[in-house]
């Protein structure tokens, strides 16, 4: 009956000060909610980046060639050898045991359109040389009646794949299937034989992979591109002329058992290396084993840094307490003295003062609690706003900010609001021992 009456007494006083007890509570919610809010945000970027390096394949080991700096001095320049070659690709299947399978893949840069319609405009696209295996590792999927590429086919034959943005763009009133694109700059006629799902663009992952837009490929067997095009780049300009030579764009190594790859990755970079002095720069060595490992302790210093944040505000929140309590104490200060004079205890007192602080909050924690859980809704409407109202800003945001979800940490909600009462109980000793500490006979005279 006496802590009812207590906790009666202590909402009674706060309610005697609505707007003062609103402002109060208001920094514990703001403290609770950034909690929830910030290591929900975190968690998504976390999450979604770990899955774009999960798609790579934790078994997988990626050797990707790396283009040197062009020469900006004009004129005419030898041609530059660099990347992974296939004779390299060919020593690594055979040489390293470990090793299950070497998908060769070819990047280069054309102009596609529609042989059928003129009135179609070339689009800028992405010519990729590979074999069936890319569908697998890439998570390409086939629309409708097509297919992907075959390893048994005719590489004389000329047949493609197109994503779906660029299939749509060249033929957006007709079936593409069994349709013709033509390549103007090489005067080459590909036949369609299948069309592929959308895929979202993947977001660079630090200095080691970069971004990769799928929307505007077109796929033929990396065969093909080899009889068709050749090793060769040319790139011809006003009053200049260079070219490049490269074999390969990439090669994705496939490891018989994930728990070798971090011992095949260093065969494999001594292996590329070997007969040179210096590391090569021409090549990068990707291992998404490894990136998921750094991305795991990185998700946790980030946590860290977002939970300090958040416990900023909730130090706030609690400064915010200390102060209306002493300013609460200096009010009540003849309520103090009449109290001690019929007999209340200095415990008394010290109980009376932080059930009113733990009471705020408790209350801030809750409400601040609801508040965290509107995060995912919120995002997603913010989202949502400025797509509709300012779609040019929309567009040009990175993916990972158009395509991250807000995901709560089942963690933070009893973490939030254990700390929220904490604070209240730390935040709220002081005033009430200086309470309980004043002469009554002093107390009593204050006016």
């Amino acid at each position: 009956m006496l802590w009812l009456r207590t906790w009666a007494l202590g909402v009674k006083s706060l309610l005697l000060h609505p707007m003062r007890s609103l402002l109060t509570v208001l920094g514990i919610f703001i403290g609770v909610a950034s909690v929830i809010w910030l290591l929900a945000i975190g968690e998504g970027i976390s999450q979604k980046a770990k899955e774009q390096i999960e798609g790579l394949g934790a078994d997988n080991i990626i050797v990707r060639s790396i283009q040197p700096p062009d020469d900006d001095a004009g004129g005419f320049s030898a041609p530059k050898k660099y990347g992974l070659t296939r004779s390299e690709c060919e020593t690594i299947e055979k040489t390293i045991s470990t090793v299950e399978k070497v998908l060769r893949i070819r990047e280069l840069p054309y102009k596609f359109s529609y042989a059928g319609n003129p009135d179609v405009k070339p689009i800028d696209g992405r010519l990729v040389g590979c074999t069936s295996g890319y569908a697998e590792v890439t998570r390409l999927q086939i629309e409708g009646d097509g297919r992907f590429l075959d390893d048994e086919i005719d590489v004389s034959s000329n047949v493609c794949v197109l994503a779906g943005d660029l299939a749509q763009y060249l033929f957006p009133y007709e079936d593409p299937l069994g349709k013709q694109i033509y390549m103007p700059e090489s005067r080459y006629y590909f036949k369609v034989v299948g069309i592929l799902k959308p895929k979202n663009a993947t977001a660079a992952i630090g200095g080691s992979l970069e971004a990769q837009d799928f929307s505007r490929d077109v796929y033929i067997h990396i065969k093909t591109m080899e009889r068709r095009f050749g090793d060769t780049v040319i790139k011809r300009g006003s009053g200049s002329f260079s070219a490049k030579v490269f074999e390969l764009s990439q090669a994705t190594l496939r490891i018989k058992d994930v728990r070798d790859v971090p011992r095949t990755a260093e065969v494999i970079k001594a292996t590329l290396e070997a007969g040179g002095k210096e590391k090569r720069q021409d090549i990068s060595v990707i291992v998404p084993y490894e990136l998921l490992e750094q991305a795991e302790t990185t998700k946790f210093m980030f946590m860290m840094f977002m939970g300090l944040i958040a416990a900023i505000s909730l130090l706030v929140g609690g400064i915010g307490i200390m102060n209306i309590m002493l300013a609460t104490v200096t009010e009540r200060t003849r309520e103090i003295g009449i109290r001690r004079a019929i007999g209340a205890k200095r415990s008394d007192i010290i109980r009376q003062f932080l059930i009113e602080t733990i009471a705020l909050s408790v209350v801030g924690g809750a409400t601040g609690i609801l508040g965290g859980l509107l995060c995912p809704h919120v995002v997603e409407l913010s989202r949502s706003l400025i797509q509709q109202f300012a779609p040019d800003v929309m567009k040009n945001l990175p993916e990972i900010v158009k395509e991250t979800e807000a995901i709560i940490v089942p963690l933070s909600i009893p973490l939030a609001f254990c700390i929220s009462v904490m604070v209240g109980v730390i935040f709220g000793i002081y005033p009430a021992m200086r309470a309980a500490q004043m002469d009554p006979i002093e107390a009593l005279r204050h006016e």
